[in-house]
């Protein structure tokens, strides 16, 4: 769809404009969107981890037609093959992760790992186990307390199974997602004198350096696109293939661009709703990646965030996105356009990976790894 923004009016702003009213972010409903209307926009997106522009474009209009839910306000059930999609899932599935039961991310839709976790409540507390959320499981639920006290069991599900999959990288799969790409879709664009700098074209060239180490050093590896792809992929997309490969790790690499020259910098996104509920092992990537850029190529910090974006809550893995730099900055655009300095970057991501299989109590130092030691000591496994 077309994004709606500032000046637009008309059905689809009605409806917007219902729902935030609903949501108690805006007072008046009508058909225009004015300045109320953008402020209401860009609280929302900031409430759910999205991008604040202020434009209603899918992501943001998908995250709204969810809010209209309530939990209780329908029956929830795993349908087959337009799964139910909603606050009101996402609520339901915090409360069963909270009581113990495996209903995976909180991703707001209701499929089959859902319908199995309530399947099993309803079994525990004597109701007909079918996996679906209607009036009794309802009642059911406001009965009943939290059941899980010390820590967070996703966490230690998503743990554990990292700690399992032992500290070698050989054999392990990683997707790398060079973000834009396809038809227009460049990304950010600046021209420098004689030369035009593009996001798209710069973040393929670090993605296939990142290929090519990552290879060395035992990793199976997968790009979501080639280096000029026909069409561009969606979030959605390219979250839909990393879980179609099994991949173990997911990392998106962007460039960031601002109005004004002076932001630069380094930021790493993984997933997390804003309200407590993270990824903690894509959070705890997102920290190793961000550590080890920064100490190993000293940009400036941004830190890390949590983001509801859709390649960050659809995928089934970790996945962080990392926007390395502003290309509108002329400070971060010299280092960019270096190749030496993406090879810094590319050790540093490497780093962090590896990084991401030791347990936590053998860990090592930022910047301390060594990453040409990786492919010697594979060679030497060989």
């Amino acid at each position: 769809m077309r994004s709606i923004r500032r000046g637009d009016n008309g059905p689809a702003v009605a409806e917007i404009r219902s729902i935030l009213v609903g949501l108690e972010l805006l007072d008046t409903a009508s058909d225009v969107f004015d300045d109320d209307l953008d402020t209401a926009v860009r609280a929302f997106q900031q409430s759910r981890g999205i991008g604040i522009d202020g434009l209603v474009g899918d992501e943001t209009w998908g995250a709204l037609d969810a809010a209209r839910w309530r939990l209780g306000a329908r029956t929830l059930f795993h349908s087959v093959p337009d799964a139910l999609v909603g606050e009101d899932v996402r609520a339901l599935q915090e409360r069963m992760l909270e009581m113990g039961y495996d209903a995976g991310r909180a991703d707001s839709i209701y499929g089959p790992r859902t319908a199995r976790a309530v399947a099993q409540f309803q079994r525990e507390v004597g109701l007909t186990p079918d996996g679906s959320c209607g009036p009794q499981t309802m009642k059911a639920l406001r009965r009943l307390g939290r059941k899980v006290v010390g820590g967070r069991p996703q966490w230690l599900r998503e743990s554990e199974a990292f700690r399992q999959a032992g500290t070698n990288l050989m054999g392990k799969t990683i997707v790398i997602d060079p973000g834009h790409g396809g038809g227009d879709d460049l990304g950010v664009v600046v021209p420098d004198g004689p030369l035009r700098w593009t996001e798209a074209d710069l973040v393929f060239d670090l993605a296939a350096r990142l290929e090519g180490r990552l290879a060395a050093a035992g990793m199976r590896v997968h790009l979501t696109r080639g280096p000029q792809p026909a069409a561009t992929l969606t979030g959605a997309e390219r979250a839909n293939l990393a879980n179609s490969l099994g991949a173990d790790l997911l990392i998106s690499l962007h460039l960031d661009g601002q109005e004004n020259e002076a932001a630069h910098g380094v930021a790493t996104y993984h997933y997390g709703t804003g309200s407590g509920l993270s990824s903690t092992v894509g959070e705890r990537l997102a920290n190793l990646v961000q550590r080890e850029i920064v100490v190993r190529t000293g940009m400036r910090d941004c830190r890390i965030h949590s983001k509801t974006w859709e390649l960050l809550r659809l995928t089934k893995m970790p996945a962080v996105r990392v926007d390395l730099g502003y290309l509108t900055s002329p400070v971060d655009r010299d280092r960019l356009v270096n190749p030496l300095f993406r090879e810094q970057i590319v050790e540093a991501i490497l780093a962090a990976v590896q990084r991401m299989y030791y347990p936590v109590e053998i860990d090592v130092p930022t910047g301390s790894i060594d990453v040409r030691q990786l492919r010697v000591a594979l060679a030497n496994k060989a």
